[in-house]
């Protein structure tokens, strides 16, 4: 943050005072934890006061930074009272003063948008996701300021489904820091590492990756893949490892935190299928200078073929194969790649870029 030009602030000082409310839900928190803790660092660093909205049970107190005020909402987890429990947050907020809403999640734009119109507040919306042709998309015309998208492929995605908004929709891309060093194959007595972070819900998203996996151990490569994740299909996914005899190359754990070091741990970050929204965890696997192996499709802006990162067709067993295999083969081509990724990221994704746009737009709000 510190990066911003000097005179950032005295512009910003220039203006009205902003204090903005932040509304995150439990998706947020969990899987955006390092875009809201730089956010919340960026904010405290042009001393700007914060309110964050989140779900009683979240762990934020990691992210918290400077003067953030913690709401916790809904206060009651009591079923027919949700018109109690937003009478309180709006209480709450009165007393906060807010200037502008920062909605954070396409899940929560409902209540954003309720509670922009009782307190007559402008708000923001942040949507990660691409939108589907004939799903409620509850923005009001009235008190909505901006859209704001961290992709070029949901921006295209508004405009083509919710015409009526393309005019209100920025694009601000999520900053992250860059590691200085390449995290690629930086140890050449280390087994070759793999890291996957893919939701376990359905086993054929898997698949073909383990039967590319289980040709390269035949044909003697030596290296180790671990599944950062959880669901509903991680059973048959274990019971499938099995039959396949993978088991001693192929790990499934939970999700760990902090997750930027356990990325920083593999060589090779796989994104074995297109993901429609915008996947942070890619993001930082690009940071700490990972060589990515994906494939097209969804919200894939980060994904340019042959410069951040090779890619394969997640239903050909033998394309997996063979870019796997080219990684494993070629260090230093994979090395250059990762090296890519990370200059990309400083280009297009600087912390201090996204924190002089989100203010732009709170005052322009």
């Amino acid at each position: 943050m510190n990066n911003e030009p000097k005179n950032l602030t005295s512009r910003n000082a220039q203006k009205k005072p902003i204090q903005p409310v932040l509304i995150a839900s439990e998706h947020t928190v969990y899987e955006y934890s390092t875009f809201l803790g730089h956010l919340l660092v960026g904010l405290a660093d042009e001393s700007v006061p914060v309110a964050l909205v989140c779900p009683t049970d979240s762990d934020v107190d990691s992210l918290v930074s400077g003067a953030v005020e913690i709401i916790r909402h809904p206060s009651h987890k009591l079923p027919l009272i949700k018109w109690l429990n937003r009478n309180i947050l709006i209480e709450q907020l009165e007393k906060f003063k807010p200037t502008v809403l920062h909605c954070l999640c396409e899940s929560n734009a409902t209540l954003t948008r309720q509670i922009a119109h009782q307190l007559d507040l402008p708000y923001v919306l942040m949507v990660n996701s691409l939108q589907k042709r004939w799903g409620e998309f509850p923005v009001s015309l009235s008190h909505c300021a901006k859209i704001i998208v961290p992709a070029n492929s949901i921006a295209a995605n508004i405009a083509k489904v919710h015409p009526r908004f393309a005019e209100r929709t920025e694009q601000i891309n999520i900053g992250t820091f860059v590691e200085q060093k390449c995290n690629c194959f930086s140890k050449p007595s280390r087994l070759p590492s793999m890291v996957i972070a893919h939701p376990l819900d359905n086993a054929n998203d898997f698949e073909n990756l383990f039967n590319a996996a289980r040709h390269l151990v035949i044909d003697g490569y030596e290296f180790i893949m671990v599944i950062i994740s959880g669901g509903k299909a991680e059973g048959q996914l274990r019971k499938l490892l099995a039959a396949l005899g993978l088991t001693q190359v192929i790990t499934i754990v939970p999700r760990l935190k902090p997750w930027r070091s356990v990325l920083a741990a593999g060589d090779i970050f796989i994104q074995p299928q297109p993901i429609n929204s915008f996947n942070p965890l890619l993001l930082e696997a690009m940071s700490v200078g990972s060589a990515v192996a994906g494939c097209k499709g969804g919200v894939d802006d980060l994904i340019i073929e042959n410069k951040t990162a090779i890619i394969f067709d997640p239903a050909d067993e033998l394309s997996i194969y063979s870019c796997l295999q080219q990684l494993l083969n070629r260090h230093e081509f994979a090395r250059q790649i990762a090296k890519n990724a990370q200059q990309y990221l400083r280009e297009n994704h600087s912390p201090s870029k996204m924190i002089a746009a989100t203010l732009q737009t709170y005052y322009n709000a």
